[in-house]
């Protein structure tokens, strides 16, 4: 057997302690790196608004730059974690500073972190340069894109997911979609639009009742309730719209769907044997592939957990509409929902480790929107002495919550961070119901 010198023996062991120590120095660095690019704090009670400022776009088509300046302000200001600072404080020479920065003139104003943009149009193409500065960290930019594309909106939103990326470590949810149902001279139209309110158009343009929109996990397609052949039977459409697929028709209730996580099945309401039951049915060609509940009581509602291991839904077996939880085999029923004798429309958190659901709870006499954790039984108002607010979806990454609501503002659909803290803003305005809103935008 080959013998290897004790010399050289203790050279090799020298040089492998000397690249494992190089390696784990690396890896250091880069957890390093990764851990000081994680400026905000999301779990810290005590964590305030983090300053930052975004001036108009120098060197930039005007038009554009106001548009863009005003999509970012509302961008990290409905993201929960930003505090954008009024303009009419900054003190720097915006046009001598162009896509750089002066740190004491921002730090002077309270700034920890500055945006600059430049955002002009190239043939038929809008094209977007930014940079996102920390204020201590001087002159060179921490995150610097370029973009381009046909709309200032879609870069813009861009952009700030890879801001809020920066500062927290999760995605943002800019640039998603939000289905909801509006009254039409024709009944009900299922409509959608941009998280922002931006773009509202009618994915269903027939004259009868269209319902309880739900999002596909891929946001490709809608799957909603609709009277178009006097059934309530279950469709899928297009997210442009278009001709709507029947996939479910059964006699009585096609209601409620919710995709499952993978997009290969459908949890929904039937009551084609008399009673309002959850059934799994395939999103392909609609047939049943099991019957999850069998109860006297009225079952409806269902919705996935993200995970696709569980299913929340909507019973009045023990008197008073309240909200349950199963295994998605139909396995281990219990009801969850412990505050008052009246909760409906559940929807899971898509937080990743958290089992969280929200709903619509009903208190002296008002509707509210409170979440509750399941593994802790914490239970947090999200609205309260605002009018009625009901029916609500989390975001794509689960730090804000969308929901209908009539209050003396206004009518319409709002937005809330999920622990009930800050502004709560209103992104469409009118009569708004059966909410949902869509997963991220596709990169």
């Amino acid at each position: 057997m080959f013998q290897v010198p004790v010399l050289n023996r203790r050279r090799l062991a020298a040089a492998l302690a000397a690249l494992t120590a190089t390696l784990a120095l690396g890896h250091a660095s880069a957890r390093a790196q990764q851990q000081r690019a994680v400026v905000i704090e999301l779990e810290n009670p005590k964590r305030g608004l983090y300053p930052i400022a975004v001036p108009r776009g120098s060197e930039s088509d005007p038009a554009l730059a106001a548009e863009a300046e005003s999509i970012i302000g509302f961008d990290l200001e409905v993201s929960g974690w930003f505090d954008v600072l009024d303009p009419r404080s900054f003190l720097a020479d915006l046009g001598a500073e162009g896509l750089g920065v002066d740190p004491p003139k921002w730090k002077d104003v309270g700034a920890f972190g500055v945006i600059k943009y430049r955002v002009t149009r190239a043939g038929g193409d809008v094209v977007l340069d930014a940079r996102l500065y920390e204020v201590e960290k001087g002159k060179a930019a921490v995150l610097s894109r370029s973009y381009r594309g046909k709309e200032v909106r879609t870069l813009v939103h861009a952009w700030c997911n890879e801001v809020v990326q920066y500062y927290t470590g999760e995605p943002g949810f800019f640039g998603s979609k939000i289905a909801f149902v509006t009254r039409s001279s024709g009944g009900k139209q299922v409509m959608a639009m941009d998280f922002d309110g931006h773009g509202a158009h009618s994915l269903t343009r027939n004259s009868s009742l269209n319902i309880l929109p739900d999002w596909s996990p891929d946001g490709s397609k809608v799957a909603f309730t609709s009277y178009m052949r006097n059934n309530p039977d279950l469709y899928i459409v297009g997210a442009g719209g278009g001709r709507p697929r029947r996939v479910s028709k059964h006699p009585g209730m096609n209601t409620g769907a919710s995709w499952s996580p993978d997009g290969s099945k459908i949890a929904l309401t039937l009551s084609k044997d008399g009673n309002p039951e959850i059934y799994v049915i395939s999103a392909a060609d609609g047939q049943i592939l099991r019957r999850l509940t069998d109860n006297r009581g009225i079952d409806t509602s269902p919705v996935w957990s993200p995970d696709g291991r569980e299913i929340a839904f909507v019973s009045d077996r023990h008197g008073g509409p309240q909200i349950f939880v199963m295994n998605a085999d139909g396995s281990n029923q219990r009801r969850v929902s412990r505050n008052g004798d009246y909760n409906t429309t559940p929807v899971w958190s898509p937080r990743k480790g958290k089992r969280i659901l929200a709903y619509t709870t009903r208190d002296q006499g008002h509707y509210d929107i409170v979440t509750l954790d399941i593994e802790t039984g914490e239970m947090v108002r999200v609205t309260q002495g605002q009018g009625n607010n009901e029916e609500p979806s989390f975001s794509p990454n689960g730090r804000a919550i969308a929901f209908a609501s009539t209050r003396k503002e206004g009518a319409g659909i709002y937005i809330a961070n999920t622990d009930g803290s800050g502004k709560q803003r209103r992104v469409y305005k009118g009569s708004a119901t059966s909410i949902d809103w869509g997963p991220a935008p596709r990169p």
